[in-house]
């Protein structure tokens, strides 16, 4: 039994003095801004492609795609997208990615102030646009080689802000990847409300819905997200740039990386 266990030992010992460890794998890096807007330190990660410090690459610019909820989607949505932009038939350009870390999603995602009998601090939304389009994205723009398009995906709370952003006269952003949105404090007053003061603006931009399976409360929610595609390509006098996809078989915490490979490939194949 003795020689067993040394004979044993000393197998895995050769093992471990033959393997020899190699540069890490990594998928990005993490970086930090103070953000004067939301007085506060704000952390963003960011993936590169895999050309980007190529020399035939040098002069190149890549569209940026910017994941809110970073902190939960960048790993998934950055494997997907190497995937789909390389190899022999890339499906999309290689992408910028950029995922910004939550601090508070119920004050950053909500453009209205949520009213409720105990005191939160909802409605932040537009702040936090400003943090991203007046603070951030200059940032990355003097960081990289971006190009003019700039896509915002956003699942749950931050597709509600997604939609938000796309409804607005003006962003930076041209394209939204809006996946289950949580419209829930958008009642038929609020959803008249909104729709009532889109401009031609957002016309201009690519928007992919995606809505999933939420089981018993699956009606209200996606009836909501039905009735803002519907008035939208109805009041749109041109071509409409949009597509909307329902997931049956998905439920509201699975569908994002699928709907993400269906928005992104319609987004560039609208483009294109």
């Amino acid at each position: 039994m003795v020689k067993f266990i040394c004979a044993v030992s000393t197998f895995f010992l050769i093992i471990q003095i033959n393997a020899q460890e190699l540069s890490d794998i990594t998928i990005g890096k993490r970086y930090q801004i103070y953000s004067e807007t939301l007085e506060e330190n704000r952390e963003y990660w960011v993936s590169l492609p895999s050309s980007y410090h190529s020399t035939e690459a040098e002069t190149m610019r890549y569209p940026l795609l910017v994941l809110l909820d970073g902190n939960i989607h960048f790993e998934s949505i950055s494997g997907l997208a190497n995937y789909m932009s390389r190899g022999r038939s890339p499906r999309i350009p290689e992408l910028i990615i950029v995922g910004i870390r939550n601090v508070d999603r119920g004050r950053d995602y909500t453009p209205d102030k949520v009213i409720t009998t105990r005191k939160n601090n909802t409605g932040g939304g537009d702040l936090f646009v400003d943090f991203l389009e007046k603070e951030l994205m200059p940032q990355l723009d003097k960081q990289y080689r971006i190009a003019d398009k700039k896509i915002l995906f956003g699942h749950s709370l931050g597709g509600l802000l997604a939609t938000h952003v796309y409804l607005k006269e003006k962003t930076l952003f041209n394209s939204f990847i809006v996946v289950d949105p949580s419209l829930g404090t958008w009642d038929n007053a609020v959803m008249t409300e909104k729709l009532s003061a889109v401009s031609e603006n957002s016309y201009n931009r690519y928007l992919f819905l995606a809505t999933a399976n939420w089981g018993k409360r699956n009606f209200k929610n996606r009836d909501r997200h039905v009735r803002l595609y519907e008035w939208l390509h109805s009041n749109c006098d041109g071509e409409f740039l949009a597509d909307m996809k329902y997931y049956e078989s998905e439920s509201h915490s699975s569908v994002p990386p699928i709907a993400f490979y269906d928005g992104i490939l319609a987004l560039f194949d609208t483009a294109n």
